[in-house]
């Protein structure tokens, strides 16, 4: 069997759950990659693959890859491929084309140029020479260049394999086929589980998650129904293994459509249950897969049979599927009271590209997973449905569950202060159960006269205050901050026996932000989400972990899996950790001081991670930008105001972020995302920024729920190149 090397493209975020399915079909050598997953194998699988991925986009028979970075070197390296073995005489073929470099700025030109040296190769050998079709070629060349190697491929798979034939119109903002099947796959469905668990959607729309549970619950290939592949009119097509393999899914079909499965879609727009009822007949499924028009207030757990446990699969309306987005919080509100009242026991998932709409469902979610559905980034959200997922009305607070040892709060200030830290405690309980937060902000400065920021590290409380302003009296300050203390400690229920760390914030410069306020030398093990920080209360201006960048090494987590991540003024490493738990293949941390960089090596060993895999780097980032030559996937740019600290040149953030993002964008790769973050009051992005980059500010939304109500606390900028 002669053994091939391909390449099966996907979705952003679908990879991790692709590599599984290749190695379910038997691929060997499977490795998750950022375009997707290569594997190996002979041309049976590639077949298989074909036929039955629910995750791919294409399958690409890699050719081998080539130095070239010109327009001579790309039609040499195409010339060195013998074509006549993969298109057939009189035959017709396109080349798409991907990537530049210095000496080939257009894909297009790039494409011709591939074309040309194919072409030119059977002119030269007396042949028909193949013609072009851009859009039914008999094959398709696949080409990409990419720091000056390039890579050929014939894609197998024709038109994307997401396309299964069955849905002519999904409606507004469509979810693809493989993302539906990806989340399905993510939540545990199968063929087994379906066979004594349902299915249900009570938001179906055009019923893609349906049909395709359907589909993997009936043992029924995708491609099953398709008129043609990549590989039909392919110079290496084997027609008789194709025919048998293509003969075993007709079986297994067969076999499977016996199964007694239970799938159920509902919809409150009569349009969508007709939309639905056309795609579910072009697959055959009537019997299969019921639709009924019924909103989602009536909605009841079916009772014509026993139905203990199932998996809820809901893809609700979003902004692009919904003119009045301002309803749509209580609209997620309603599905998650009726999960919990009606599907007890079960699982649920909910996709949704906006993440505080998945917060708004009420309930606590036990994983969740990021994908791309073409250029809208889902969330997809996991719910096991058990007793102890609560659920929480919209517009109801919790009470807190502080309570009071019998300390008392004394003078008027002291009730004041209690008053305004009992009633932020209030609002961010919600918050801190659903994220299974333990480090926050309690307060920042939230009443004027009592100027300090107090957070909390689990079961330890930080104060820092703020300089007061030169008008008030040194023992007035005092006394409010005495007060500030003691609010908290009664508050917070912190026994008199037990310390709280107290620091006067005071505007810092250059290494001055890098002294040594104290030597207790205590770090404690906190966490954030699925890693441990340690952090530093006393010794340091800072703690070791900056709590209003939360949100963002979420993205980092997300992003950076199976890439490469660049962690610039990387501080005590906390995003790279992030990086690294959401499976970046590598990073590197760059910090120009050696007590931070020591730092972030203690919470690598902290968390079991190697400093091979996530190496560290002392050194002035501009100056190791200027001779670095790897690119990064994604990066995080996150500068101090200034810097004049020994050892390195002068740095005002204002003056040099262009300088900088030149820098640090020559390192992102060409699909990669670079986030540029400043906590600079008044800072302005530089026009030309936005000039020479896509950028989006995406301030408010990397912003916490415990510092919205300082939204200066930073800014933030998503960067990415443009196509």
């Amino acid at each position: 069997m002669v053994r091939h090397r391909y390449l099966a493209t996907c979705p952003t975020g679908v990879g991790i759950y692709l590599a599984q399915e290749l190695a379910q079909l038997g691929a060997e050598a499977v490795v998750e990659m950022p375009a997707g997953v290569s594997f190996e194998g002979g041309l049976s699988l590639a077949y298989r693959v074909c036929l039955w991925s629910r995750l791919a986009n294409r399958v690409l028979l890699q050719l081998g890859t080539t130095q070239a970075d010109s327009a001579d070197s790309l039609y040499e390296a195409a010339s060195g491929v013998d074509w006549g073995a993969h298109i057939p005489p009189s035959g017709s073929l396109a080349v798409d084309f991907s990537g530049r470099s210095s000496g080939v700025r257009n894909e297009q030109f790039g494409a011709q140029r591939l074309k040309d040296a194919i072409v030119d190769q059977f002119r030269t050998k007396g042949l028909s020479r193949p013609t072009v079709d851009l859009k039914a070629p008999d094959v398709r060349v696949h080409a990409r260049l990419h720091k000056g190697a390039l890579s050929l491929a014939i894609d197998l798979s024709g038109d994307s394999l997401h396309r299964r034939g069955y849905r002519l119109d999904g409606g507004l903002a469509p979810l693809k086929e493989n993302i539906a099947a990806a989340a399905l796959w993510a939540a545990g469905w199968s063929s087994e589980r379906a066979q004594d668990q349902a299915l249900i959607d009570p938001m179906c729309g055009s019923s893609t998650l349906l049909l395709e549970g359907a589909l993997m619950a009936l043992d029924r290939a995708p491609g099953l129904t398709r008129e043609r592949f990549g590989f039909n009119g392919w110079g290496g097509h084997d027609e008789g293994q194709w025919r048998a393999i293509f003969s075993e899914a007709n079986e297994r079909a067969r076999a499977g459509a016996g199964t007694s499965v239970e799938i159920r879609g509902y919809d409150g727009d009569i349009q969508a249950v007709r939309r639905s009822q056309h795609n579910i007949q072009r697959l055959g499924l009537e019997q299969v897969v019921r639709i009924r028009c019924k909103d989602l207030a009536s909605l009841k757990r079916p009772t014509h049979r026993a139905l203990s446990s199932g998996l809820l699969a809901v893809n609700p309306p979003w902004g692009e599927r919904m003119g009045d987005v301002s309803h749509l919080p209580r609209l997620y509100n309603a599905l998650g009271e009726v999960m919990k009242r009606e599907f007890d026991g079960w699982q649920s998932l909910i996709l949704t590209s906006d993440l505080s709409l998945g917060k708004a469902v009420g309930l606590q979610a036990s994983h969740r997973h990021r994908f791309h559905n073409g250029r809208l980034e889902l969330h997809c959200l996991q719910f096991d449905l058990h007793e102890t997922n609560h659920f929480r009305p919209l517009d109801q607070p919790p009470a807190t569950s502080i309570e009071s040892t019998g300390q008392k709060v004394v003078t008027e200030g002291e009730k004041m202060v209690a008053n305004r830290l009992r009633k932020n405690l209030r609002r961010l309980r919600p918050w801190l159960e659903r994220e299974g937060a333990t480090c926050f902000r309690l307060y920042d400065a939230d009443i004027p006269e009592y100027a300090a920021a107090v957070d909390v590290y689990e079961d330890q409380i930080h104060v820092a205050e703020y300089a007061p302003p030169k008008e008030i009296a040194a023992e007035k300050a005092a006394r409010r901050l005495d007060e500030l203390i003691e609010a908290t400690r009664v508050v917070m229920d912190i026994p008199a026996s037990q310390s709280i760390a107290v620091k006067r914030r005071q505007r810092q410069r250059g290494a001055d932000q890098y002294q040594r306020l104290g030597h207790a030398s205590e770090r404690l093990v906190v966490h954030e989400g699925r890693i441990k920080v340690l952090v530093n209360l006393h010794d340091y201006l800072d703690t070791g972990l900056f709590l209003d960048h939360r949100p963002l090494r979420c993205w980092i987590a997300e992003e950076a899996r199976g890439g490469h991540f660049l962690n610039l003024f990387s501080y005590t490493g906390v995003a790279t950790l992030h990086a690294a738990a959401g499976g970046a293949k590598t990073s590197t941390s760059v910090d120009a001081s050696g007590t931070y960089l020591e730092w972030f090596k203690a919470n690598l060993a902290l968390n079991g991670f190697s400093e091979r895999q996530h190496r560290s780097v002392r050194s002035d980032v501009r100056t190791w930008l200027e001779t670095e030559t790897r690119l990064y996937d994604v990066i995080m740019l996150d500068p101090p105001s200034f810097s004049n600290s020994k050892g390195q040149s002068d740095f005002d953030v204002q003056a040099d972020q262009m300088q900088l993002l030149t820098l640090a964008m020559a390192r992102l790769s060409a699909g990669g995302v670079l986030y540029f973050s400043t906590n600079r009051r008044r800072f302005k992005l530089d026009d030309r920024v936005q000039q020479r980059w896509h950028v989006t500010d995406v301030s408010r939304a990397s912003i916490p729920p415990d510092f919205e109500r300082n939204q200066r606390i930073h800014a933030c900028w998503r960067l990415t190149h443009y196509a």
